[in-house]
């Protein structure tokens, strides 16, 4: 097996999913001026509630929808701790995390009346879908064929997300309030309304992104394992300065940091290095970043008047 070939960017395409999704609506929250560190227990709800609703109905469309939902539900407390009470937006954040993998936790126990991971066999998972004619492309249907609908999901959103930000006046209503919500306010435009629209839009791409995760990548759940791809997707957002041709570049540098990592094992050099790359990317990101002075939080800048 080589280190370097075809199979290696089929496998970040389905690496970077979670991640992109997450990132992608970091970036929303970023251009209405809320910082959301809360990514990561976004992704753990949808996964969880994912596996959840996989068990009980054995629908997989039903399981994406219902994942969807809790993260857009969950993702309102930061929406109204932030935006209606003004509280910081770093601790809601890490609360969030925090309550997400408590409750996760606290659930996977409860209902199920298990420890550590839940798996059935008896569960389908997301299937790969093969495209007609570009299958038999020799490169490309190598590369693009054979994945889940969630990662066709995350290589569409990003321009649709641009057409929806910079061709639509809520686009640029929501852009406006990130670099000023005074001028914003000032002009007729309500603040709060795009600010919860963004929070809400954000937690159904996490959703989505732990969907993709618990059924589409493995189909099982495990108390904590979104393993810190929600703080990797922050950090693909301000890499990619909150645009989203940016963010979807940046996310697939870490899903092939990711992909490159497991390909290691098979090297025989140790998980514990291997495992190791996609996070020593991410410092290196974060200091490179600090060097160039990227602002996330256009919209704390406000003057005193």
């Amino acid at each position: 097996m080589e280190l370097f070939d075809l199979s290696l960017l089929n496998s970040t395409l389905r690496m970077v999913t979670p991640i992109l999704l997450a990132a992608l609506g970091g970036m929303l929250c970023a251009r209405v001026g809320i910082f959301n560190v809360g990514l990561e227990g976004l992704i753990l709800v949808g996964a969880f509630s994912a596996i959840v609703a996989n068990y009980f109905t054995g629908n997989l469309w039903f399981s994406i929808f219902f994942a969807a939902l809790m993260s857009m539900l969950f993702s309102l407390i930061l929406a109204v701790m932030t935006i209606q009470f003004k509280a910081n937006m770093i601790v809601v954040g890490i609360a969030i995390n925090f309550l997400a993998l408590g409750l996760t936790t606290f659930l996977l126990r409860t209902i199920f009346e298990v420890k550590g991971a839940f798996y059935d066999n008896t569960m389908s998972g997301l299937s790969n879908i093969h495209i007609p004619f570009v299958q038999d492309i020799p490169v490309l249907g190598t590369i693009f064929s054979g994945h889940t609908v969630l990662v066709y999901v995350a290589l569409i959103v990003p321009f649709i997300l641009f057409i929806f930000m910079y061709r639509t006046v809520t686009g640029f209503r929501m852009i406006s309030v990130g670099y000023n919500q005074v001028a914003a306010h000032s002009l007729g435009i309500r603040v709060k309304g795009l600010q919860y629209l963004a929070v809400a839009m954000s937690g159904v791409l996490c959703g989505l992104a732990g969907a993709q995760l618990s059924l589409g990548l493995v189909t099982m759940f495990s108390e904590g394992m979104t393993a810190g791809r929600g703080f990797i997707a922050l950090v693909a957002t301000m890499l990619g300065q909150s645009h989203p041709f940016g963010v979807l570049g940046a996310s697939l540098l870490f899903g092939l940091t990711d992909a490159l990592s497991t390909r290691m094992q098979s090297f025989s050099i140790p998980t514990q290095f291997t495992s190791m790359i996609p996070y020593i990317l991410t410092l290196v990101a974060m200091f490179l970043l600090k060097g160039r002075g990227v602002e996330m939080n256009h919209s704390n800048q406000q003057s005193s008047r």
